[in-house]
């Protein structure tokens, strides 16, 4: 869907909510609501959303990652998994 057909202003959505919503779950899209000409809000399929909050969830992790890797708060492979495999053998896996 292109941006200038998503963008709506409230009262759009305010008269319409069921089509809107039936309209981005089909199309797997977003719609940008403007109030007083500025954009405020974001109606999203729920799909998406998820998409979305998995990407930023894997994206954060990936800068903690890097950050503590900067830090010197790392170890090899080997030395990890065999950390992994103690501790799973102390607890009786």
């Amino acid at each position: 869907m292109k941006l200038s057909r998503a963008v709506k202003p409230i009262s759009y959505l305010k008269q319409h909510t069921a089509e809107a919503v039936k309209q981005v779950n089909e199309n797997n899209s977003a719609m940008v609501i403007t109030q007083n000409g500025e954009a405020k809000a974001v109606l999203m399929d729920i799909a998406e959303y998820e998409q979305t909050q998995e990407s930023f969830a894997l994206l954060k992790m990936l800068a903690q990652s890097k950050e503590s890797f900067h830090q010197g708060r790392h170890k090899p492979a080997r030395k990890a998994l065999a950390d992994v495999r103690r501790q799973l053998k102390e607890r009786g896996y």
